[in-house]
């Protein structure tokens, strides 16, 4: 019997499946010798997902409650801001002198950008992380950068070949700006200078001597493979599609020549983050939670509701902050509440605090939308009541 039919045949209520899911972190610890945070986003959910902005907080305060000199990141995340990437990444490495990722699952685009900061990644033969080709939202359409930026070369080069500009190219051409043109170079470029910059820092510090013949590895030499897998990495021509799984394979293959190790050749450590990430997926697929930030003693959870809906607060008495999205029935706008369970927590960026008559006003249409019965379920499953602000 697999790990994932194990537990849905224990029947798993959410108290049972938090406190599992804890004590598998927990043994991760034991077998690494070293602290763990987990980053944990759902992949299906209509949520705020993404890596963005609203995460510093929470991460940083999960962050702040692990101590030593190393650490482990269990990541699992479909991308997003690549700016925000950078500050989780200069917080980690302003206090912690090693850090290795560990990918049980996916950890897509900017979540790939993150890995290549560790000193050591672990994954294992069925994990994958994605092409970090920046991706561009424009119009209402999104396309890679690298792929709007060969398109334009594949234009200049007919042009060049045949010395007259083909009219079917004049709409697109047209639609255009020099302004949209250096975004796409700027982005493309960023990713690759925080992956080439990370890599020759953190994952070549250790790289002393060329394997087949002994000399020792210049700096020179640790930039030049550093800025190969970089632009591997971002090459959209060679992976085709932004979704596109990397897998253990591909960076170690004869194309990227990444050292990765394989967890699952340690059967114990294997077991553990298998069964950690089985509760995780449990934990996310079967609630509306759509984010999770925690350590084995600790945890924040992002979750998402609709106006009128009976989704239940996360049960788990722990928890210091739950946030939700509450939608607008009238004009769907989305509203992130902030709901404290204790004195003293700050307002995320675009977070209003639980209001303390129940009644949101919808910012868009003006509607009233009591939301008294998500506090009942969020004080009831937590066993703490919705701290009031002080003003």
């Amino acid at each position: 019997m697999g790990i994932y039919a194990e537990y849905l045949d224990r029947g798993l209520d959410m108290p049972a499946l938090n406190a599992e899911r804890k004590n598998q972190l927990r043994r991760i610890t034991e077998l690494r010798g070293r602290p763990i945070l987990v980053y944990a986003s759902a992949f299906s959910k209509q949520a705020p997902i993404d890596i963005n902005y609203n995460d510093r907080l929470p991460f940083l305060d999960q962050l702040s409650g692990i101590s030593g000199e190393s650490m482990d990141l269990l990541l699992e995340t479909p991308g997003g801001q690549a700016e925000v990437v950078e500050d989780m990444v200069e917080a980690i490495r302003s206090r912690f002198s090693s850090l290795a990722i560990i990918v049980p699952g996916w950890a897509k685009s900017a979540g790939t950008i993150m890995v290549m900061a560790a000193d050591e990644i672990l994954m294992e033969p069925n994990s994958a992380l994605g092409p970090i080709d920046a991706q561009i939202f424009q119009n209402g359409k999104q396309y890679a950068a690298h792929a709007f930026l060969q398109g334009l070369e594949k234009i200049k080069e007919e042009v060049n070949k045949t010395q007259q500009l083909n009219r079917a190219f004049i709409p697109i051409l047209q639609n255009i700006s020099p302004g949209e043109i250096q975004g796409c170079e700027n982005a493309l470029g960023f990713a690759q200078k925080l992956v080439t910059d990370w890599l020759c820092t953190y994952k070549f510090k250790f790289w002393e001597t060329h394997s087949k013949t002994g000399e020792p590895v210049t700096q020179e030499e640790k930039e030049k493979r550093a800025k190969e897998i970089a632009a591997q990495l971002c090459d959209h021509g060679y992976w085709l599609t932004h979704g596109r799984s990397i897998t253990l394979a591909d960076l170690t293959g004869p194309e990227i020549r990444l050292v990765v190790n394989d967890y699952s050749q340690n059967p114990e450590l294997c077991d553990a983050i298998q069964r950690y990430y089985t509760l995780l997926k449990m934990t996310l697929d079967t609630t509306n939670i759509y984010k999770i930030f925690e350590t084995p003693t600790s945890q924040i959870y992002n979750f998402a509701v609709q106006q009128g809906s009976q989704t239940p607060a996360p049960q788990n008495q722990n928890i210091d902050l739950v946030q939700i999205d509450v939608t607008c029935a009238n004009c769907k706008t989305t509203i992130k509440v902030q709901a404290n369970l204790k004195s003293g927590i700050a307002m995320q960026n675009g977070a209003i605090s639980f209001p303390e008559n129940d009644v949101i006003i919808c910012p868009t249409c003006k509607n009233n939308m009591n939301i008294g019965d998500l506090r009942k379920q969020i004080e009831s499953q937590t066993k703490k009541q919705i701290v009031k602000e002080e003003k």
